[in-house]
């Protein structure tokens, strides 16, 4: 895996170099064409686990890009709307057993930069998180939303 990203990444830094100014745009085409040579040359047994990643993480941004949008419409809603309607919460999210500290870090960080979201503590076992949510009348289904997006989709990529 990781020789294939650093392989990769050799392509991506010699098309940028070869190609003209050596600006990110032409890194990022160098990696793109880079990756698509790798998936092309390497044996359909080693293709799964690389190009898997990549796409998981290509997965993972966007969905985060979304989830931001998203985000940043509802909290404009919520600001304009009477206060009565919001009910803030704090929810306890369980954590898979077994994260490491960059993966329950990063998960923490995803969440702070959602607004209407901010991560406050891990538990001492690792095993919980706890998030305070600007609006939250169904805890579950907030749960649910975290767990089944930004953790599967960081899991998919870290494991």
């Amino acid at each position: 895996m990781i020789q294939r990203l650093l392989m990769n990444l050799l392509l991506a830094l010699l098309w940028a170099s070869t190609i003209g100014p050596f600006t990110p745009a032409n890194v990022g085409v160098g990696f793109v064409i880079g990756f698509f040579v790798l998936l092309i040359a390497s044996p359909i047994d080693k293709r799964d686990s690389y190009s898997k990643r990549v796409f998981g993480v290509l997965g993972f941004i966007f969905y985060l890009f979304y989830e931001l949008a998203r985000a940043n419409v509802l909290v404009a809603w919520w600001t304009i709307s009477p206060l009565k309607r919001l009910s803030p919460a704090l929810i306890i999210l369980p954590l898979e057993e077994g994260m490491t500290d960059a993966e329950i870090t990063v998960l923490s960080n995803v969440i702070t930069l959602t607004p209407g979201t901010l991560s406050l503590d891990v538990s001492p076992d690792r095993r919980a998180m706890l998030v305070h949510c600007m609006h939250a009348p169904n805890p579950d289904a907030v749960r649910r939303e975290i767990h089944d997006g930004f953790l599967r989709r960081l899991l998919e990529v870290t494991r």
